[in-house]
């Protein structure tokens, strides 16, 4: 009974695949062979320099002698005692190299053998040069000219580098060989990959199959159509009942807005006026009766009178807090490097006793909301003038980074722990105490609102007694 072309086709993708894999191996194996005879061929050459650099150290080693000789200039033994120190690791890496070779390991002994009678000798003429001057010096040196140990040790290099040059000549050969082997493996395999996949492919082509799915894929694609349509009347559904939600939501949200503005007008007025009256009762008391009490009495009058301004303060910080939260917010181009310049001018004429000086870059712009972008330099540029007012100079620098595209307010003040950082934006977190810096704690969560606004983000970085830094951007 005739095959199939559908039961044809498994086995022929079989077959396929195995000469493929043959190939490969073919191949891989063939390049494996070229890469090691490569590496064998780089080994030669290394041992034969290796040779090089021996005798060389050697040579380095008597002529620095013979120069102390005639000089008595101690100076010329340091290329000396250099390659004494270097011709014993360059000989036993040469042995390293050349162990496989049983004939290079007895020159390797011979080489050892003459290198230490050379620098013993070398030894005793310096030795006799310091203690008997050229005098004492010159025999030796003659007595070592026609001694044979340089010609013998030249000898014997020439003979372990004859033997890495033949077999350099044999693994050259091998080299290439391997490569035209590899070069044919490839070419080979290539040339059979391609004609297989043309015929797999030929085939696969002319399989009912492909129709086959085809109109399967029709069929899925038609339930998939009629899913969508379903799927698209549930999602109207959702939509409606989103659309009420959000429409609740925004009510909710509105009534909560409502009942913000009713606590800060109570907060503005209706806590106010009990303020008023301690702090009017208080200055009367400490006016009118200042000598029916003592130093104390007096100091507990001054100490409601402070606690009172503060809760005023305070009562001030949380209601612009409220104000930047719930201001409307417009975006337009600023120019805020003269925003910043007016802010600058305003925290001088605040603080006349106090040194300062503005580091202002030119040419800043921003998109924000100017009277809120405003509120958050008055803020940053004034926790800058107060944390600096206790060094003689305030260096105060307001600059703009494009490449992260942040607004950056650097001071040289107290500074503060960055183990504490976490809390600088929340409300009331002050880091230093109202006996070093007055404060209501308000002013970095302020700025930390407008930012947010803005849809952007803001970090600090800073270190105890060496100043600070606040980074923001603006989304």
């Amino acid at each position: 009974m005739p095959f199939s072309k559908g039961f044809r086709i498994g086995p022929l993708l079989a077959g396929a695949i195995l000469i493929v894999l043959l190939n490969t191996w073919f191949a891989v194996a063939s390049v494996r062979t070229l890469s090691q005879s490569e590496y064998w061929l780089s080994h030669t050459w290394q041992v034969i320099g290796q040779v090089e650099a021996i005798v060389a150290s050697v040579r380095q080693a008597d002529s620095s002698a013979r120069g102390f000789v005639i000089t008595g200039d101690a100076n010329v033994l340091s290329s000396y005692y250099l390659a004494k120190q270097q011709v014993g690791p360059q000989v036993d890496e040469f042995e390293r190299l050349s162990g496989d070779n049983p004939k290079q390991r007895a020159n390797t002994a011979n080489m050892r053998q003459i290198i230490a009678g050379r620098f013993g000798l070398l030894d005793r003429v310096i030795v006799a040069q310091k203690t008997g001057g050229i005098a004492a010096a010159t025999p030796l040196i003659s007595s070592s000219i026609s001694m044979p140990d340089m010609q013998r040790l030249h000898l014997l290099a020439n003979e372990m580098q004859d033997e890495e040059r033949r077999l350099l000549a044999i693994r050259e050969v091998d080299v290439h060989r391997s490569s035209v082997v590899a070069l044919l493996a490839i070419a080979l395999a290539s040339g059979l990959d391609l004609l297989l996949l043309i015929a797999v492919g030929r085939i696969l082509l002319r399989e009912r199959e492909v129709r086959l799915q085809t109109e399967s894929a029709n069929e899925r694609l038609e339930t998939a159509n009629a899913e969508i349509a379903q799927n698209a009347e549930v999602i109207h559904v959702l939509n409606a009942e989103l659309e009420e939600r959000v429409r609740v939501r925004t009510a909710e949200l509105e009534s909560t807005n409502r009942e913000l503005e009713a606590f800060s007008y109570s907060v503005s007025h209706d806590l106010r006026a009990p303020l008023r009256t301690i702090d009017g009762f208080s200055l009367a008391l400490q006016e009118d009766y200042q000598d029916a009490v003592d130093d104390v009495g007096r100091d507990y009058i001054q100490r409601v009178r402070g606690g009172v301004q503060r809760m005023g303060g305070l009562i001030d910080a949380l209601l612009q807090l409220s104000r930047i939260t719930r201001a409307d917010l417009t975006r337009r181009q600023v120019d805020v490097t003269a925003l910043v310049e007016s802010v600058a001018r305003n925290l001088k004429e605040e603080n006349p006793a106090q040194t300062i000086h503005f580091d202002i870059e030119q040419g800043m712009q921003a998109d924000a909301d100017p009277d809120l972008l405003r509120v958050a330099f008055e803020n940053l540029m004034g926790n800058a003038v107060k944390f600096s007012s206790k060094v003689p100079v305030s260096l105060i620098r307001i600059s703009y980074h494009p490449e992260q595209k942040s607004f950056e307010v650097t001071d040289n003040g107290a500074g503060f722990d960055m183990y504490y950082s976490s809390k600088l934006f929340n409300a009331f977190n002050r880091l230093h105490g109202d006996k070093d810096f007055k404060g209501s704690g308000i002013g970095l969560a302020t700025v930390a609102r407008v930012v947010r606004r803005h849809h952007g983000t803001i970090s600090a970085e800073s270190s105890v007694g060496h100043g600070a830094s606040f980074r923001f951007t603006l989304g």
